[in-house]
């Protein structure tokens, strides 16, 4: 049975290039007149999904519905489809009329002759140049350019170029519109502009937008429903206040909008830690479980020192227009606050946190994730502890010099001492012994769960820092153990660039 007042639909959709999957089972229905954003980082495959409702890419495997009919294998120009690109590829030598009337001029239309015999008969013709006349005034009415009809392509601002291109791509009366990236050619005040005129024109066409953009106040401003994509793969569908207010994992709400992001552990019934804090939540998750922390810069609020949750020192403020964005230091742990009060930087105050905005959700453990510095000895200190590392992983194609100094291939040096890396530890790449000795740093166990062939374990130093680690062998809670990590098991990244770091 068809989904009902559903114009496309992709089923199972993948795209490979050269053996490397850019979409990977893409599912996804789009009701007539729906403004749809594909949104995520480039790379993401949301133009690729784009270009294979388009027609200019087949998928590898899956299919394309159009009105329950299968398009998967139809050509572009068989669609009811129009696409509008980040340039616009307007034609330099027309004028604006010609440059939206030219696919008119090209098209054939289902007309009616009578032939000799007195027989109607259907046959195929071109559009007359008062049909088409009409066509080009209405789509330039739409975008607010009647009176251009006769200016030159060259003498428009980049807002009205963008506005030729869609009054060409609408003039075809599409079912579906088409955008990639429209706007990213115009500067931030146009682009704005042409945010609410995209929305406005969507209202007035009443026909189905499907757009793609890596910006998320885009999306968030234009949008009826966004998809939210990573790695081609679909990470949450929802309203604009749907993926804002509700995000599935951290990656969406990282990536839309501003965040605090924090690893947390569950300490009991409706209690979390993080922040060197237990606070209330609404979520019910199993003790001890590792989980993501998502709170919204906005839903922090500032109290006197005491009176709230947990003390930090403010150190940095910027004034945003309607509020203050705050940055406190809370032990090691950054947070973003945005407060109408003003505040002097350099004080001692406290947080106050509601459960509600406190959105929990689980950690899908890859590995294991620090952040770091490099000592003047070219180790790594995280998690309470100074480990052997191979530093030049860090830049490369660079080998250490006699003075500990990293040099390139182009005899460019580098000085690591202080630079702030994210360090990254497998679960199977972790050593646990219980003699203090064989270890760099000391943990007690705080969680066994079997997994079927191993047990995952969770060794917290005094600190709270955490160490997921998967091992064959069995232990006991609260177990005193030493962790140990081999130096080509620390995978680090720096998080400035390498040009920060050359030594004069």
């Amino acid at each position: 049975m068809r989904k009902k007042n559903v114009i496309i639909e992709l089923i199972g959709v993948s795209k490979e290039f050269d053996g490397n999957t850019v979409v990977d089972d893409f599912n996804l229905y789009v009701k007539k007149g729906e403004f749809i954003t594909f949104l995520g980082p480039s790379g993401c495959g949301k133009t690729t999904t784009l270009r294979m409702i388009a027609g200019f890419e087949m998928p590898t495997t899956g299919q394309i519905l159009l009105n329950g009919q299968d398009i998967t294998s139809l050509p572009p120009f068989k669609r009811p489809v129009n696409t509008v690109f980040q340039r616009y590829a307007l034609f330099p030598h027309y004028d604006v009329y010609d440059n939206v009337a030219f696919g008119l001029k090209m098209k054939k239309i289902k007309g009616e002759v009578i032939n000799k015999n007195g027989e109607t008969v259907e046959v195929k013709r071109k559009l007359t140049v008062e049909e088409i006349d009409e066509k080009v005034t209405k789509a330039l009415k739409i975008v607010d350019l009647e009176e251009f009809e006769s200016r030159d392509i060259s003498t428009l601002s980049g807002g009205q170029q963008q506005r030729v291109a869609i009054a060409r791509a609408i003039v075809n009366e599409p079912e579906i519109l088409l955008l990639d990236e429209p706007l990213g050619a115009l500067d931030l005040k146009m682009r704005k502009e042409m945010q609410l005129e995209l929305k406005e024109m969507h209202k007035k066409l009443g026909i189905t937008f499907i757009y793609v953009t890596h910006d998320q106040e885009e999306a968030l401003t234009m949008s009826d429903t966004i998809v939210v994509m990573k790695d081609g793969m679909i990470q949450q569908i929802g309203t604009p206040m749907d993926i804002y207010n509700e995000p599935k994992n951290a990656f969406v709400a990282d990536f839309i909008g501003e965040s605090n992001l924090y690893n947390g552990t569950i300490t009991g019934e409706k209690h979390v830690m993080f922040l060197n804090h237990i606070f209330e939540m609404v979520d019910d998750f199993a003790k001890n479980e590792k989980v993501d922390i998502i709170i919204r810069p906005e839903d922090i609020f500032l109290m006197d020192k005491d009176k709230g949750m947990v003390n930090g020192k403010l150190v940095s403020k910027i004034f945003k227009g309607v509020y203050f964005e705050y940055v406190m230091m809370i032990g090691k742990n950054e947070v973003v606050i945005h407060d109408t009060k003003e505040y002097d930087i350099n004080q001692v105050l406290s947080i106050y946190i509601k459960p509600f905005d406190i959105h929990i959700m689980k950690k899908e453990f890859i590995n294991n994730v620090f952040e770091g510095y490099i000592t003047k000895n070219n180790k790594v200190v995280f998690a309470e502890g100074e480990f052997d590392c191979d530093v030049t992983q860090l830049i490369p194609n660079t080998i250490l010099d006699d003075d500990g100094y990293l040099v390139d291939n182009k005899g460019v040096r580098y000085d690591l001492t202080d630079a702030d890396v994210k360090v990254e530890i497998g679960l199977k790449d972790i050593d646990i012994s219980d003699n203090e000795e064989d270890g760099v740093v000391i943990g007690q166990i705080v969680s066994i769960i079997y997994k079927g062939d191993h047990y995952q374990v969770i060794v917290r130093t005094e600190d709270y820092d955490d160490f997921v680690i998967d091992t064959e062998y069995t232990w006991n809670e609260d177990d005193t153990v030493s962790v140990a990590i081999l130096p080509e098991n620390i995978k680090m990244t720096l998080k400035a660039e390498a040009k920060n770091y050359v030594k004069d």
